[in-house]
């Protein structure tokens, strides 16, 4: 059976893909503070014309944590789906 992408049962399959997927959301979590964090005191720095070069910087950090949330989803679920990949394979070795 193939395995694919973004499927519950990937994460729930044992100890290690559980302890994956906990990695990968705790890193996801700090992302999003990271671009809240950002885009908040990009929006108070505005509040004074002599911050707005530093606001607009903060605005461009929390664009990126924006960019690196989905990115770090995109790796948990690659790595989750190799480690089915080797399992699959290893039960493929151990049936010859």
């Amino acid at each position: 059976m193939k395995m694919k992408l973004f499927q519950h049962a990937n994460r729930m399959r044992n100890a290690d893909t559980r302890r994956v997927y906990a990695a990968y959301e705790l890193a996801y979590t700090l992302a999003d503070f990271a671009a809240a964090t950002c885009f908040i005191v990009g929006s108070v720095l505005f509040f004074w014309d002599w911050l707005e070069t530093p606001a607009i910087w903060f605005f461009v950090l929390g664009s990126v944590m924006f960019f690196v949330k989905p990115s770090i989803r995109l790796a948990r679920e690659i790595r989750l789906w190799r480690m089915g990949e080797v399992d699959r394979l290893a039960r493929r070795a151990e049936g010859d």
